[in-house]
């Protein structure tokens, strides 16, 4: 790779990289977009809820990205593996698994969040399929389905109300202890069922959930599930330089994706509870504009 001094490097492809790719391209700032090509939506057959792109592919999506970005010859793509960051504001250093060595002036953090493996036996094998995490992005889909609800505590207690939106015939599994109060519990039981046995496996067909069977014995049947995944951020990078990391484990950021550390920003679902393609998008347009502004300030 050349020696050249990039006006921003982004280190990630998903939707909030490649939109920041392509604001930053169209007002013609040198970029380059280091990612690995393992995107977490891998595993999902279909995008939804992205205005004039419902129901595409992930794979689609990002191919037609780079097709729209390469209409801007300033920004480049690197296939690889951020692995450390020196530098600061003006002049940051990353070297790469690949042993790529970029500079650039400004950083967005675009990797996203990864899952940890649940230890639910046969979870792997819908997840994707007829498991998911967001009934924004799939609920429609398994729209007046009996649906199996792998949550507990507070984010139950927030899930509850919101999949009745989509079905009314749903079971919720804890996996464990509940971590409800007697209030909540009451309240929840009042709609469905709460078991707190934990799950002996899923069994499944060609990815199609057909049943949570529980230590317990019990069976129940169902055709889809919504479980709350454990995350994590796709990358330690952030937290390397400096950046803010919340308790709840996303980066910090202003309303313009802006972190603490100087010349550093960050955007997509590294820095949201809101796990959705099209939020993740927006935050990069925005953070693209944001250190687009503050270049040609810094130039003026």
């Amino acid at each position: 790779m050349n020696k050249q001094l990039y006006d921003v490097a982004i280190v990630g492809g998903g939707p909030a990289g490649l939109n920041a790719a392509l604001v930053l391209g169209r007002a013609r700032k040198n970029v380059v977009v280091i990612d690995e090509g393992r995107p977490r939506n891998a595993v999902t057959r279909e995008a939804h809820g992205f205005i004039t792109r419902d129901g595409i592919s992930p794979s689609d999506f990002r191919r037609i990205a780079k097709e729209e970005i390469s209409a801007y010859p300033s920004v480049s793509f690197v296939e690889d593996t951020a692995e450390s960051i020196t530098g600061s504001n003006g002049h940051f250093q990353i070297s790469t698994e690949q042993g790529h060595a970029i500079t650039s002036k400004k950083l967005l953090f675009a990797v996203g969040m990864k899952d940890r493996p649940l230890d639910i036996p046969g979870l792997a094998e819908v997840y994707g399929r007829s498991a998911f995490v967001c009934p924004y992005c799939d609920g429609w889909e398994l729209r007046d389905e009996p649906l199996v609800i792998i949550n507990k505590g507070p984010e139950l207690v927030h899930f509850a109300p919101l999949i009745s939106g989509w079905t009314d015939r749903f079971t919720f599994c804890t996996n464990g202890p509940d971590e409800l109060t007697d209030t909540e519990r009451e309240a929840i039981r009042q709609k469905a069922p709460i078991f707190e046995s934990p799950i002996r496996h899923i069994d499944s067909k060609d990815g199609i959930v057909r049943e949570v069977i529980l230590e317990d014995g019990t069976t129940i049947p169902c055709r889809g599930i919504f479980f709350k995944p454990d995350l994590v951020m796709g990358s330690d990078l952030p937290r390397a330089v400096g950046c803010h990391i919340s308790e709840t484990g996303n980066v910090v950021v202003d309303t313009y994706g802006k972190t603490n550390v100087p010349g550093v920003y960050s955007a997509g679902d590294m820095t949201s509870r809101l796990h959705q393609s099209i939020v993740a998008a927006s935050n990069g347009a925005v953070a693209a504009a944001a250190m687009n502004n503050e270049l040609n300030a810094e130039a003026w």
